[in-house]
Order: structure tokens, then sequence, then C-alpha cells
């Protein structure tokens, strides 16, 4: 069979001189194959070292987070440490008398509350304030001629404040309206 297409050699013609430029051709195509799989097989190691390399960091993170957690609060417990020792110690006393136990529960509390402060707790006492209720409750409400209406005339229990957060309300006695 002829090749009559003007366009493909023929390599009768050619005299082999068209099969030496397509092995050529094939041959360098073949380096050039064998270099991107070597250099697929080069990427694909480097994506298996990041991908665990950020698990592993993903790991030590959850790790830091966990004792992180865990220990948050040693400072303060560490801070809380002499008031329950002046507690403890004032308990152990036998000898002492009512004023005496008063004093050190006195010492004891005001110590308390400088660990509390220094660890953005704050104290919320409203007695005479007006009620506030994003920071008190109102638990009974009394007659007043000598408060204002929705004024706070007794707390039944100190609320806290932490870091500008409502810890607990303080539970609170407030004028009635009339």
């Amino acid at each position: 069979m002829q090749n009559n297409d003007p366009h493909v050699p023929d390599p009768a013609q050619d005299g082999g001189v068209a099969d030496n430029g397509v092995n050529a051709e094939i041959e360098a195509l073949n380096i050039k194959l064998a270099a991107m799989e070597t250099e697929l097989a080069q990427a694909r190691e480097t994506v298996l070292r990041e991908k665990a390399e950020i698990e592993n960091q993903r790991r030590r993170m959850q790790r830091d987070i966990d004792q992180a957690r865990r220990f948050a609060n040693e400072k303060l417990l560490g801070e809380l440490l002499p008031v329950y020792d002046g507690i403890a110690l004032g308990l152990a006393n036998q000898a002492a008398d009512a004023k005496t136990l008063r004093e050190g529960l006195d010492m004891s509390l005001k110590q308390l509350e400088k660990v509390t402060q220094a660890n953005g707790l704050s104290v919320v006492d409203p007695l005479h304030e007006p009620f506030n209720p994003a920071h008190h409750q109102a638990i009974s409400s009394v007659d007043s001629n000598e408060h204002a209406p929705n004024t706070v005339v007794a707390v039944v229990q100190k609320g806290f404040v932490l870091n500008d957060r409502l810890l607990r309300p303080a539970l609170v006695a407030v004028v009635r309206d009339n």
C-alpha cells in the first residue's frame, strides 16, 4: 500500500532518516517523562511530609490547650492558699474566743477580697442604689417613704462581676412603685 498523503513522509524515500528522528524524539520525551515522574514523586513526598508536620503541630497544639485548661487556675489557687491556711489555723486554735475568731475571719476575708480583686472579681453591693436588672435580681419588693421607687433597700446576697461579665447577680429587696 502506498502513502498518497503529501504531508506524511514516506519512510522508504527517506531511507530511515525519519526513523532516527522519531526515535530521537521518543527518547527525548521518555527522558522528559522520567524527569517529570521524579519531580512528581518528590512533590508527593513533600506533600506527605508537610501533611505529617501539620498533623503533629495540631496534636502539639491540642496537648498545649489541654494543659492550659488543666492548669488555668493554678495562679489563682496558689494565691488562695494563704487564705486557706489562715482559716485552717484559726479553726485549729482551741483556746480562741469569739472575738479572736472573728478578727481572724475578718483578716481572712480581707485577704480573700484582695486575691479576688487582683484576679478581676469585683463585688456588686448595691445598697441604696437604683435597681439595675443587668446586675441585680429582685427577690422582694417593699413599701418605703424614705427611699425613691426602684431603689435597693436590702441586699440579701452580694453579686459578683468577673472582668466586666456578671458572674452572679446581687439578690436584693427593692422599693415598690406607688
